[in-house]
């Protein structure tokens, strides 16, 4: 009888590194991982000047295609205030209810265009430069911050007009004009947390741009761009919850800034509670909160 085959012993199992502990180890990091926020603001900080020039490049390349060029930069808005004053102000009568009232639609249509333009370019942020994305590593935020910023250069040249318009009607460059320079620099602030915001929302669900206009519209119309919130409060008895939302509503506050700072007939009397608080409010509200909002989906963006 033959023996039994003896099998040689196993060898003593060694622990083998993880590919995690391996990558740590090697100093291997995520592709297009989240940096942490101050990371994330120092390199969008180094990329400033590539901002700006995105953003004229893109202001530049707007109206390329049409004859009359940058005009429309102008245009647009103008068009806007005209079918608005022959709709509210003459059909409906409101031009004979609100003292200087061309001037006061006028520049209600150019703040509120630059907070729906700078929202509305948001949610094409990143779905609209989806090759970019794809195929270079940089903080996303440039891309919504970049269009933000195209927006605001457009709304210079839009104040610009504005000034004309308002010395056409009488309103004539008064220290208290340099007021709309801090308004509209909290306004540039809150357009860009929207806008950012928007942008993430867009990035996951496209249908958000599609939704987007009809949003939009709605709160035009709750914004008092073609109406006074004052002299509507004053003879409608509505409930203490709507009185607020519409006092409160952002875009409305800084409309208010503004015609308080230009036209001479819009006054004190016709600014909600603590102006400049909700002013600062909003901005620092939205525009810190969208920029977080944003960033903590960095790594997600351009991935399915």
């Amino acid at each position: 009888m033959s023996s039994p085959t003896t099998r040689p012993p196993k060898p003593a199992a060694t622990d083998s590194p993880s590919l995690g502990e391996l990558a740590a180890r090697h100093g291997l990091t995520v592709s297009g991982a989240r940096p942490p926020l101050g990371t994330y603001i120092a390199q969008l900080w180094s990329r400033r000047h590539f901002i700006g020039a995105f953003a004229t490049a893109r202001l530049t390349a707007q109206y390329s295609q049409a004859k009359l060029g940058q005009v429309w930069q102008l245009m647009t808005p103008l068009l806007n205030a005209a079918v608005y004053y022959f709709v509210f102000g003459v059909l409906m009568g409101t031009a004979r209810r609100i003292p200087d009232f061309v001037p006061f639609l006028v520049t209600g249509v150019f703040v509120w265009t630059f907070t729906a333009n700078s929202i509305t370019a948001g949610t094409r942020a990143v779905s609209g430069n989806i090759g970019l994305v794809q195929a270079l590593h940089f903080p996303r935020a440039v891309l919504p911050i970049g269009l933000a910023l195209q927006q605001l250069q457009q709304l210079v040249f839009s104040m610009g007009a504005l000034a004309v318009i308002l010395m056409c009607f009488g309103e004539f460059p008064k220290p208290s004009w340099l007021l709309a320079v801090p308004a509209l620099a909290l306004q540039a602030v809150f357009s860009t947390g929207i806008a950012m915001a928007a942008a993430r929302l867009a990035a996951r669900t496209p249908d958000i741009a599609q939704l987007m206009p009809f949003l939009l519209r709605t709160w035009m119309y709750v914004s008092g761009v073609m109406w006074s919130i004052p002299m509507v409060l004053k003879h409608l008895d509505l409930p203490e919850p709507v009185v607020l939302a519409l006092r409160c509503n952002p875009v409305a506050v800084y409309i208010d800034l503004v015609r308080y700072a230009l036209i001479d007939s819009y006054t004190k009397a016709q600014l909600p509670p603590h102006v400049w608080a909700l002013a600062l409010g909003w901005a620092v509200l939205l525009g810190v909160g969208g920029f977080v909002y944003f960033w903590k989906a960095e790594e997600r963006y351009g991935r399915g």
